[in-house]
């Protein structure tokens, strides 16, 4: 009697609430059973990015990578071969440049460019996995074009799409069967959670859902409750953070202390018309080379923080070679133009003028 008094009192409550259990009392919660299988809060989380992504079925993990891995695990075999390109995230490229080749699962690696990577699609490529917006280098790959040759040799194209996020890309729209987005980064918002979300085919999905739950890369309700909390203003603070994107590339690109600025919105970008042609914004991602001292240049910025993310309210700047991407070789460093001087700008939701203004004067002090 106690349970069913509070179940009438908290039925529908305004915020969906954190199931904080391990598991369920039966028969009633047969359906969650365990909550490394599911649970209300997560699952909440997941119909929300199946919402945003105009997919069939979704699936929620412990983080971006984990994310990734088991997607990439739960549709693939030994024998199969995987094609991806150089300029994606380290970790995602080790991972099936290095580690998925001890089971077995050949993985081709395409230089950037849409055009490349439609070239290195061979007959028996089983997986073509791409980034919608590539980090670090922000090339814009043509989804369409890609999935239509993914189609023509029957290959399955699984589509990161963290940078642009669903606010400013539908990847499923253009063709991906599966989208991966690093909650932890713009859908969450705010830098304090860790989390993925993939949205796709329902057949994919449920061969994911099956490797979740088996390698345990399952989302905690606390974090599944934070990311989607940080979901629910995606909208305004894409549309501020693209506006402030694009006023600080077009500023930046005019200052000599700076060469090499990239950012899609900026029509001498490589990618400019597939990115006005599929992009609803920009997104916050902003890479430029100073002339010399990238250390310095950090250490002497005020309100822009150095750290190794992307993705929230606050400006962040980063130096690709000694952070996320300090795993590449020399050579492949090289290939992508990314060198000691490379910086990496996560731009936040602060007043424009400010961020340029902390920028110009740390690039004073060198």
């Amino acid at each position: 009697m106690i349970r069913e008094d509070i179940n009438k009192i908290y039925a529908k409550p305004v915020t969906f609430p954190i199931y904080q259990t391990t598991s369920y009392i039966v028969p009633d919660g047969e359906n969650y059973r365990y909550s490394r299988e599911y649970n209300p809060t997560v699952e909440n989380l997941g119909k929300q990015i199946m919402r945003m992504e105009g997919s069939e079925d979704y699936n929620v993990f412990s983080s971006g990578m984990g994310a990734i891995t088991t997607t990439l695990l739960a549709l693939s075999n030994p024998g199969d071969r995987i094609l991806t390109h150089l300029d994606i995230f380290a970790r995602s490229y080790h991972f099936m440049k290095d580690f998925m080749g001890k089971w077995g699962i050949n993985t081709d690696i395409s230089v950037p460019g849409t055009e490349n990577i439609i070239k290195s699609i061979r007959k028996d490529t089983k997986i073509v996995f791409i980034e919608s917006v590539t980090n670090p280098i922000l090339r814009v790959n043509d989804i369409k074009a890609i999935s239509e040759r993914c189609n023509e040799v029957g290959s399955l194209l699984i589509v990161d799409s963290t940078v642009p996020t669903p606010h400013n890309l539908k990847s499923i729209k253009l063709g991906a069967d599966v989208v991966i987005h690093s909650s932890s980064k713009f859908i969450a918002g705010h830098n304090n959670v860790i989390s993925g979300l993939a949205a796709g085919r329902k057949d994919l999905m449920e061969k994911i859902d099956a490797m979740r739950r088996t390698l345990g890369t399952t989302l905690d309700p606390n974090s599944a409750f934070l990311t989607e909390t940080g979901m629910k203003t995606l909208g305004i603070r894409m549309e501020k953070i693209n506006s402030n994107a694009m006023k600080i590339a077009s500023s930046l690109k005019d200052n000599p202390e700076i060469k090499g600025v990239i950012y899609p919105g900026l029509q001498e970008h490589p990618d400019y018309d597939t990115a006005i042609k599929y992009m609803k914004g920009y997104s916050g991602i902003i890479c430029f080379e100073i002339r010399n001292n990238a250390q310095k240049f950090a250490e002497n910025l005020k309100r822009v923080i150095p750290a190794n993310t992307m993705g929230g309210v606050d400006s962040i700047v980063s130096t690709p070679k000694t952070m996320s991407h300090r795993s590449l070789t020399v050579d492949e460093l090289k290939i992508l133009g990314v060198n000691d001087n490379f910086i990496r700008l996560s731009v936040g939701i602060e007043d424009p003028e400010e961020i340029l203004e902390d920028i110009n004067n740390a690039l004073s002090f060198i």
